[in-house]
């Protein structure tokens, strides 16, 4: 697996191309059109899938009610192929980094079960269907929004990870773009609400990737990646930004119940929420272990949805 992988000074693009090359399997190995389990894992789904949650959620409390059947049909087409495509183009260009990941080397591509012509065109077609879809059927903002996203992801996020922890930033605030798009989406604006919500889906990813990195630092390592576990080793700065984030997160999380669009058991139950993930955190923090990493991931994976779906009462809650 080692073999031929080539310096980070090196243009991303034609590492990818040469790792390609040197690991893809005998043209007898790979289907030419490739099984459909391997282009549905190509889409991450399980993050697709709370991405579409998120957006959902935030077109719901835009207006406390559903949106039209079909404006959310279309919205959550488009959104699905958005993401399809951002994964997709993720994944070409880390080929590298996946081949020397224990958690990533299996994927479709690095294992050779997709070759990178299949996953180019695919997440091509599925970028250019995601954003006309948006803009045609839903609105022009939540195209541009949706455009974006995948933008920050694939061209920004995507090789700063090779170069600086601050990577992690900018990979959630395209994490939190799917609430402005769901918001846009039935509302052609953006208001305080929205603001309240994009941040908090923002702050809620420190104390998740921090885990994360730190269940997996000895793989970030090794596939060069920057991520804040391997620029300080000692953990201390990924637990002092989880739990700093995790405090930051909880006023931050009562700013639905100051504009009015939540009511006071939403107020409780985001404090109680809160405090338990920072509870995670310092935990976290003082021990620096596998262990109280993933009891902070377990509580980070608790949290959004359930403090999404309590905020979907909006003030009658």
């Amino acid at each position: 697996m080692s073999a031929g992988l080539i310096t980070q000074e090196e243009p991303i693009v034609a590492q990818t191309h040469a790792i390609a090359h040197a690991h893809s399997p005998a043209p007898a190995q790979v289907d030419a059109a490739g099984g459909w389990r391997d282009y549905l894992e190509l889409t991450k789904p399980r993050i697709a899938v709370l991405e579409l949650v998120t957006v959902a959620l935030s077109a719901f409390t835009a207006r406390w009610m559903l949106p039209d059947a079909a404006l959310l049909g279309w919205l959550l087409s488009g959104t699905a192929l958005v993401a399809a495509g951002a994964s997709a183009w993720n994944q070409w260009l880390e080929i590298g980094t996946d081949l020397r990941m224990r958690r990533t080397a299996e994927r479709p591509l690095p294992a050779g079960r997709l070759t990178p012509r299949q996953v180019a065109t695919f997440g091509f077609v599925t970028t250019i269907a995601g954003v006309a879809l948006l803009a045609t059927q839903v609105n022009p903002l939540t195209a541009a929004f949706g455009f974006a996203t995948w933008f920050l992801y694939v061209v920004v996020y995507t090789p700063m990870k090779r170069y600086t922890s601050l990577n992690t930033v900018v990979g959630a605030v395209a994490g939190a773009m799917p609430v402005l798009m769901g918001w846009a989406s039935v509302e052609g604006s953006l208001n305080l609400s929205a603001a309240s919500l994009f941040m908090i889906v923002f702050l809620w990813q420190f104390p998740h990737f921090m885990a994360i990195a730190w269940i997996y630092r000895e793989q970030y390592a090794k596939a060069g990646l920057q991520m804040l576990t391997v620029v300080d080793p000692s953990g201390r700065r990924a637990g002092a930004q989880a739990v700093v984030t995790a405090l930051i997160l909880i006023p931050v999380s009562l700013l639905p119940s100051v504009v009015d669009s939540a009511g006071p058991l939403y107020f409780v139950w985001a404090c109680g929420l809160g405090l338990a993930q920072l509870a995670c955190a310092v935990r976290f923090m003082s021990r620096l272990d596998e262990l109280s990493a993933r009891i902070l991931l377990r509580s980070s994976v608790i949290y959004l949805p359930s403090l999404l779906l309590m905020l979907m009462l909006g003030p009658y809650s």
